[in-house]
């Protein structure tokens, strides 16, 4: 079957499920409902913690705690990542996956106010939601098991705890270790300030740090037998800065000098850049970093310094499947948006007053969005699971409308009960959608058909990073 007939099929599918699907959706939202205080009560102490990435070690043992508390079978330290686990409910075929995430910012403290005011100077915060993230999924998860268990249906759902999103790629290290090899539908889901199931893609990315080694000397003394390591990072920053009139127009590369030195009157031993290169395209990807280390070795012959660098990560572009898009698209369209009550109207509004350019109304958030093909800029190492299990997600509306990731506003209103709404409808989404999955084998079929023909017959994984170990001191 091709991918079109397979979306078509699908389509027909998600409109004719029988009413006895609709009663056990019912019957799996009830267990959503039941866990919701402890699910709330779980993402405001994961908020509080706030650790960032491969250093999650609290937050990772309260995800671990709350799905064994509920029956699940945990493994911890998968893959070579002490934060990382699988927790494991039902047995037998299909298997059903979700994806958690955990890991904060560094550097966006922030209150559980309307205005700028950090809890912690310098502190991490939860600026991207994967308290909500990991806390809504361990909740799906735990209201699946008990549906399974309640029902006697066969089947496995397993709740995936992906540490260290945010430039560690945890979740590549996972799926070269194989660990979703066996899932038949991965299911994962991401804070927004809109709820939205339109199927959508990603960049891929490649990062490394470079780091220059030079020899110091006075820098008024002796400026002749000194060769500046910084000197070196500006002539690769230059020539990149060059390059970027010759590169696609879907290309991104940024950069941050993470050590310049110590003191002006002293020639810089050491000093370091630290690069993100993104495409759509992961061929493009490597070539295009390729050129970043060609600037970097001349930039370092130029200036009489030695270079070494290191890939820290590197993430496929997700793989989007209209199928299951479809099918969550419904779902949510069911199961609505979210209504602010009268306090959480005033926090939002006082909110948005700092947030600028052109922003959506506050109700916004009960809307549903359009389904239409998004192409993101931003990057996740949710691409690699999608190039090898049948993957789709959503978002919703757990930050006030109008907020970008990665702000101190996400962190805000991720804090309060904006945020625990559209993570308990996160919550009932990925149950009602997995509950439609576990009992249609046809639209199981029909995804891993549209998949099978995007990925193509040839593909063989290869992660973009190559083969080397987690990164796990990569944030300190």
């Amino acid at each position: 079957m091709n991918a079109s007939r397979s979306i078509g099929a699908a389509l027909l599918l998600c409109l004719g499920l029988a009413t006895s699907a609709r009663a056990a959706e019912d019957g799996v939202l009830d267990h959503v409902e039941a866990n919701a205080p402890a699910a709330r009560a779980l993402a405001q102490d994961i908020w509080r913690l706030a650790e960032v990435g491969y250093l999650e070690e609290d937050s990772s043992r309260r995800l671990q705690g709350f799905l064994a508390d509920r029956g699940f079978e945990v493994e911890a330290g998968v893959a070579g990542i002490p934060t990382a686990f699988v927790a494991s409910a039902g047995s037998g075929e299909p298997v059903i996956g979700i994806l958690a995430e955990f890991d904060a910012l560094p550097g966006l403290s922030q209150a559980a106010v309307p205005r700028r005011q950090a809890l912690e100077e310098d502190g991490a915060g939860h600026a991207c939601g994967h308290h909500l993230f990991g806390a809504a999924s361990a909740t799906a998860g735990a209201a699946i098991a008990a549906w399974l268990a309640e029902t006697g249906r066969p089947g496995t759902v397993r709740v995936y705890g992906t540490p260290a999103e945010e430039g560690g790629s945890g979740k590549v290290y996972l799926t070269r270790a194989g660990l979703f090899d066996d899932v038949d539908v991965m299911l994962h889901w991401h804070p927004s300030d809109r709820n939205d199931a339109s199927p959508s893609s990603s960049t891929a990315n490649k990062s490394g740090r470079f780091t220059f080694t030079g020899i110091a000397a006075h820098a008024a003394a002796a400026p002749e037998r000194g060769r500046s390591a910084l000197d070196g990072v500006e002539a690769m920053n230059f020539m990149v800065n060059l390059m970027r009139e010759h590169v696609p127009q879907d290309a991104r590369i940024h950069y941050v000098i993470t050590d310049g030195g110590d003191a002006p009157n002293i020639v810089p031993e050491t000093a370091q850049v630290y690069y993100y290169v993104r495409n759509p395209d992961p061929e493009v990807v490597k070539s295009l970093f390729e050129r970043v280390v060609d600037a970097a070795r001349a930039g370092a012959l130029g200036t009489g310094t030695e270079m070494r660098y290191e890939v820290m990560h590197g993430n496929y572009p997700v793989l989007p499947n209209d199928v299951l898009a479809r099918l969550v698209h419904g779902n949510l369209q069911r199961l609505g948006g979210i209504e602010y009550d009268d306090g959480e109207l005033a926090f939002a509004r006082e909110l948005r007053n700092t947030l600028g350019g052109k922003l959506p109304p506050v109700e916004s958030a009960e809307e549903v969005q359009p389904f239409v093909f998004r192409q993101n800029m931003g990057s996740t190492d949710v691409g690699d699971v999608s190039w090898m299990v049948p993957t789709v997600g959503f978002g919703t509306a757990t930050w006030v409308p109008g907020t970008p990731a990665h702000s101190w506003q996400a962190v805000a209103a991720g804090g309060t009960s904006i945020g625990h709404k559209g993570m308990l409808l996160a919550a009932r989404l990925l149950a009602v959608t997995a509950v439609d999955l576990f009992e249609s084998p046809e639209l199981r079929a029909a995804a891993r058909d549209e998949f099978e023909g995007r990925r193509g017959s040839d593909f063989e994984y290869e992660a973009l990073l190559g083969d080397r170990d987690p990164p796990l001191d990569y944030r300190l």
